[in-house]
């Protein structure tokens, strides 16, 4: 027990003395999650309300395929990207493997179908009002596709808010594409995994409290969208 209160004195520490590794690790989180959740949201939102609002052939289908893409392991998405990336790879001769580039990559991949999945649903529950609004007003699918976004913003916005907490969290991909290697492609997941293999406690529970306060302030956004609506 002592040494557990011992590890969380060293990692308020670490914490408030700015500690270099320490912060790195964090902005180096914040960009490859952040990027990764740009870039899916902005071609998985459009799709996901497409996909909802129209009345296709063999929708069951679709659904089942969505919802399954959702649920797949973020290891299964890194170790499919990897043999894209690596060396005698299609993509091998961009040298992506082992770096940011890469592991923002490996988590587009990975939540692109729990952007669409989640827009599908959103635009399947609450699409169809604003789809025959658009429809009366004359507009094609581009049109009320640009429509939804608009009136379902808030919702969009957790919708894209949960998909970043996904991505911050996640390990299993980061891990083989990016290798987690000091002061390149070190991540804060990556980094607990590896100070508790080499039981370094107080680094292990320093990024622990910031990834949980990152959870926090994630959650807490959400939150006051839920309480707006």
């Amino acid at each position: 027990m002592d040494y557990i209160l011992m590890g969380i004195k060293e990692a308020i520490a670490l914490l408030t003395s700015f500690d270099r590794e320490v912060y790195s690790v964090v902005g180096r989180s914040l960009l490859v999650s952040g990027m990764a959740t740009v870039l899916s949201s902005l071609y998985s939102i459009p799709i996901g309300l497409y996909l909802g609002i129209r009345e296709l052939k063999g929708r069951r289908h679709i659904s089942r395929l969505i919802y399954t893409g959702m649920s797949v392991p973020s290891v299964i998405v890194g170790l499919i990207v990897a043999i894209v990336l690596a060396r005698r790879g299609p993509l091998g001769d961009l040298k992506l493997m082992y770096t940011v580039n890469a592991m923002i990559i490996a988590q587009t991949v990975l939540l692109t179908p729990l952007q669409v999945g989640l827009s599908y649903s959103l635009a399947r529950n609450s699409g169809k009002r604003i789809k025959n609004t658009g429809t009366t007003l004359g507009g094609g699918n581009f049109d009320i596709v640009k429509l939804i976004i608009s009136e379902l913003r808030p919702q969009l916005m957790i919708n894209v808010i949960t998909a970043f907490s996904r991505a911050i969290s996640e390990v299993g991909a980061v891990m083989i594409v990016g290798g987690n290697i000091k002061g390149y492609t070190r991540v804060i997941t990556t980094s607990i995994t590896m100070f508790n293999s080499m039981g370094e406690y107080p680094m292990a529970i320093a990024l622990g409290i910031v990834l949980l306060v990152l959870s926090f302030g994630v959650n807490s956004v959400v939150y006051s969208y839920n309480t707006e609506e």
